[in-house]
């Protein structure tokens, strides 16, 4: 059996093995591919496995041979799933392999937005400190979290680890959810619309997927709702946010500060509004890409195909398995 994996490199940059993967098949892996060359690459095998490349319908109608995709991630928007289901072919993911390491990047984010470390450390190599007439400094305002209220929209897995680190340091939870299950007994917990949690939470930070009805979620109505000191973060999807309404809101004052680990186009094809904002830290979609959760996702995905071939399917998003 062949398989094609489309975009290696993003899941295995070189510190990870594909052995277990090979041991399933005849493996052929290419780091890169444009949505040009997936016919031509796919060929005849029976299972490919892509991370971002995506994989349209027409793509689709002409590999009939295709049996099985496995995407190499959370979301599976890449692959046209209702033709693949139509045309018998088994659609899966790997679903909460990142859970720990986004809400960590979520936390990252806020600390540097709250303290500014990584602007502090590189005034002192530039010798500022050392010229300096104060026994310190400081060109931000140093903000503690204990105390503050942290807005949870989206309270998933991802929302609920990014909650329990909240609460460790001490801030209180309030949270949006589509389903509002199971809430956790901190004190203060409570369920809220998204305009009462915009309006009374000092951090928002999002976790929800992206649906119709969550696209463009923060917009500039709802960024006038925050309070001025507010902080936003965005680990989840990019165009949650309204780009140009989050660099006005930031550029007028609106808020305090935003961090985001995701935009609408990835890579950005165009300078985003976003890069001429004041107060915004933007890094390249990394929360989910320590080595810890990627060692989960790689194993996921070999399970993933093994189950297929033993004929006991497991994440299947498709309406097949």
């Amino acid at each position: 059996m062949k398989i094609v994996v489309l975009d290696g490199y993003t899941l295995n940059p070189g510190d990870l093995s594909w052995s277990d993967m090979e041991e399933l098949g005849n493996l052929k892996l290419y780091e890169r591919s444009g949505p040009e060359e997936v016919v031509e690459r796919v060929g005849s095998a029976e299972v490919v496995l892509t991370n971002k490349v995506v994989i349209s319908a027409s793509a689709l109608s002409a590999m009939p041979q295709l049996k099985y995709i496995g995407v190499l991630a959370s979301g599976y928007n890449i692959v046209d799933v209702d033709y693949a289901t139509n045309a018998g072919i088994v659609v899966t993911n790997v679903p909460a392999y990142g859970t720990e390491s986004v809400a960590q990047m979520a936390f990252a984010l806020l600390l540097e937005l709250a303290r500014r470390v990584g602007h502090h450390s590189r005034e002192v190599i530039r010798g500022r400190w050392a010229a300096g007439r104060d026994f310190c400094f400081w060109d931000f305002p140093q903000v503690d979290l204990s105390d503050k209220t942290i807005g949870i929209i989206g309270f998933g897995r991802i929302g609920r680890a990014a909650a329990r680190i909240a609460h460790g340091f001490g801030m209180r939870v309030i949270a949006n959810s589509r389903s509002r299950r199971e809430p956790p007994d901190y004190p203060g917990f409570r369920w809220c619309e998204v305009e009462e949690l915009m309006g009374e939470a000092d951090v928002v930070s999002l976790h929800c997927p992206l649906l119709p009805e969550t696209e463009g979620l923060v917009s500039r109505v709802s960024l006038e709702l925050m309070k001025p000191s507010a902080f936003l973060i965005n680990t989840s999807r990019g165009q949650l946010v309204v780009e140009q309404d989050l660099a006005d809101a930031l550029n007028e004052d609106l808020i305090a500060g935003a961090a985001v680990d995701v935009l609408p186009v990835e890579p950005p094809v165009a300078r985003s509004p976003l890069y001429r904002a004041k107060n915004i830290i933007v890094t390249p979609h990394i929360a989910w890409a320590t080595r810890e959760a990627r060692v989960r996702l790689m194993k996921t995905a070999v399970e993933n195909l093994k189950a297929y071939l033993e004929g006991t399917a497991v994440n299947v998003v498709s309406a097949l398995g």
